[in-house]
This record gives C-alpha cells, sequence and structure tokens, in this order.
C-alpha cells in the first residue's frame, strides 16, 4: 500500500516510516510526484485543514493520502495562535516574531496560569478522497516567561509540557516525540493501518 503524506519534509517522512516500519505501507512525501498544486489552507479547525489537505492530496495522486494540521492554543488568548500559529505575526515573519507577539499579547493579559496546548489533527482519505481516519493528539502544558532552549522549532523554546520543567526547546528530540501532540496522533494511525491491513492481508 503506497501513503502519500502532505508534506515535503524529510524528517516528518523518516518518522512515519519509522513508526510504521513493521506495515505493508510504503510512504512517499509530496516532492516525489510532478504538478501537485499546493492545498490552501481554509478551515477554521486543525481537522478541516487536515481533512481539505488529505482529500486533495489523495484525489490528485489516486493514492491513499495522509496530512495534518497542527498548532498552539494559548488559553487567556481565547485560544490563539491556533489555526493561525504559523502566520500569527504574518505570513512572512520568523519563530522569534511570533513567540515575541505571543508572549507581549499575553502579558496584556495578566493572566498568571499561562495554559496552554498543543495540537495535531491527522487525516487519513483514500485513493478517492474519502477521510478514512481522523486523529487528535493533544499536549497540555504552560508557557514560559522567556524563551529556553535551541531544540524544536516554532513555539518550542516557550512551552513547558504538564509533567516537566524543561520547555520542548530543552527536551531532548527523544523525549518530545513520546509526549508531543504529534506523538500522541501519530500513534493512533499507526494502530488505524495496523489494523486496517491487517483486515486486507486476511482477505
Amino acid at each position: 500500500m503506497k501513503l502519500i503524506v502532505g508534506t515535503n519534509n524529510a524528517g516528518k517522512i523518516r518518522e512515519l516510516n519509522a513508526s510504521l516500519t513493521d506495515l505493508p505501507v510504503e510512504i512517499c512525501g509530496l516532492n516525489n510526484f510532478e504538478n501537485i498544486a499546493d492545498v490552501e489552507e481554509t478551515g477554521a479547525t486543525f481537522a478541516e485543514n487536515a481533512i481539505l489537505k488529505a482529500n486533495s492530496y489523495a484525489r490528485q495522486t489516486g493514492l491513499w493520502a495522509l496530512s495534518d494540521d497542527s498548532g498552539l492554543e494559548v488559553e487567556a488568548l481565547g485560544g490563539a495562535p491556533g489555526v493561525f500559529s504559523a502566520r500569527y505575526a504574518g505570513e512572512n515573519a520568523g519563530d522569534a516574531e511570533r513567540i515575541a507577539k505571543l508572549l507581549g499579547e499575553l502579558a496584556e493579559t495578566g493572566d498568571k496560569a499561562r495554559r496552554a496546548r498543543f495540537v495535531c489533527v491527522m487525516a487519513v482519505a483514500d485513493e478517492k478522497g474519502a477521510i478514512r481516519f481522523l486523529a487528535e493528539g493533544i499536549c497540555e502544558g504552560e508557557i514560559a516567561d522567556v524563551p529556553r532552549g535551541a531544540n524544536g522549532f516554532g513555539y518550542d523554546p516557550i512551552f513547558v509540557p504538564d509533567g516537566f520543567t524543561e520547555t520542548f526547546g530543552e527536551l531532548s528530540s527523544t523525549v518530545k516525540h513520546k509526549i508531543s501532540h504529534r506523538a500522541r496522533a501519530i500513534n493512533k494511525i499507526i494502530r488505524f493501518f495496523r489494523d486496517f491491513t491487517a483486515l486486507e492481508l486476511d482477505q
């Protein structure tokens, strides 16, 4: 079974390949295909964006497709930046600018708890674009006062997951890949494909 993953990120593809290594699933990224149109993330939720992308990539390639959308939700900011996490400080802003904007807005709220969570939703579509499975992964935590650590990317340097005192930017990749929102969603995807391929092989 060939599965297209809606990304050009080689790291994400390697991670999925490693996770699905014991299953008859071959992973390929968008860069394995020519003339695939980008999908505009117009959804109001992570799930809607993941579904939009999985549906489009499946229909464009005629293959099963897996896509995801993820971001940070801060309680005191009403769930922002949410689906706008990547463009919170503008389309061309970098991680440092997005973090500075978020910390500034959070400081203005006067909130002491600083509760937040990372959310990842993954959608699986069959070769005709029908959504066959949705998986959500959530990692609860709080926002640090200042950025700490150089690991990871995005908002990792200011997110402290529950049960830890270090930010995602300080924690090792090994730990992060066990507890992150993405890891939790991937584990559900793995169970889906394990059950699905077992049924296919039995037929």
